[in-house]
């Protein structure tokens, strides 16, 4: 019983920081992706360590939080699309800092610092331009600075987690046949059936609210969500396993990690963008 009141309590957090950040105004937009970007990126280089190999975390940290400065401020209007190559520097001094470390295997660290960068940074480095130049709901807090919506980043975060919550109570009650033991011995077939059908379904009754996107467009993104998130949350599941861990930290009681929550998102949000730059 003090499990579930503690999941339960730190979950009610979670919701309301991340939704209540996003919200808020386009400050705290970007305050609370940089958060839980550099908190995922983290636990993946301290983990990638704690296994024998030295990935570089500073110069990773480091180009994982340039990526998401230079795409607000790009996404913003505030800098040119040229600007983006500023990247480049950084992903040469990784490298040219990799010949001074004397590693036993260099490139295994060169792979997993940059590697670090695309798996977590690169995601959440969206976010800015699916708010930034788009109309829908407004931020809580008025906003003059140009045109900003929340809406989507909004709406893909409640189908997510809608997408779970059907998920597990769909595979605690029908669940049988197993969608892959060998990396996650409890999701089910049935769970992920009953996840993209109460997904579809609130795509389908909050469109009119969340708005940014028409309905057929809101229920094509929640089956994005709910196929795309599913291989997300097994891809971290992979990782934790190959590994040795458990959970990929303890911030937050009874939920793991950054990595454990937001892992979801590293596969799915890309797919999302991708969907609403050519067809939104």
């Amino acid at each position: 019983m003090k499990e579930i009141y503690r999941r339960t309590l730190t979950g009610a957090w979670i919701v309301i920081f991340t939704l209540g950040g996003f919200w808020l105004h386009p400050v705290s937009f970007f305050l609370t992706g940089l958060i839980i970007l550099s908190g995922t990126q983290y636990e993946y280089l301290r983990i990638i360590r704690s296994t024998g190999v030295n990935a570089q975390m500073i110069p990773g940290m480091l180009t994982g939080i340039a990526v998401y400065i230079l795409a607000t401020l790009v996404a913003s209007g505030i800098l040119g699309f040229r600007y983006l190559l500023i990247l480049i520097p950084f992903i040469a001094g990784i490298m040219i800092f990799e010949l001074y470390r004397r590693q036993d295997n260099p490139f295994d660290s060169l792979a997993h610092t940059i590697f670090s960068v695309i798996y977590t940074a690169l995601p959440f480095s969206f976010f800015p331009f699916a708010a930034f130049g788009r109309e829908g709901i407004n931020p809580l807090i008025r906003y003059d600075g140009g045109v900003f919506s929340p809406g989507i980043i909004i709406g893909f975060f409640v189908l997510l987690w809608v997408n779970d919550t059907g998920a597990y109570l769909s595979g605690i009650t029908f669940g049988k046949h197993r969608l892959l033991e060998r990396i996650s011995p409890k999701k089910s077939w049935e769970g992920f059936a009953g996840g993209i059908i109460l997904s579809v379904l609130s795509a389908w009754l909050l469109s009119g609210l969340l708005g940014v996107l028409d309905t057929p467009e809101w229920i094509i993104v929640a089956l994005l969500v709910a196929v795309s998130g599913t291989f997300g949350d097994l891809i971290e599941s992979m990782f934790k396993r190959s590994t040795g861990i458990k959970d990929s930290g303890s911030i937050m009681p009874g939920h793991g990690g950054f990595m454990d929550r937001f892992d979801s998102t590293l596969l799915s949000f890309p797919l999302v963008f991708l969907f609403i730059t050519f067809f939104g």
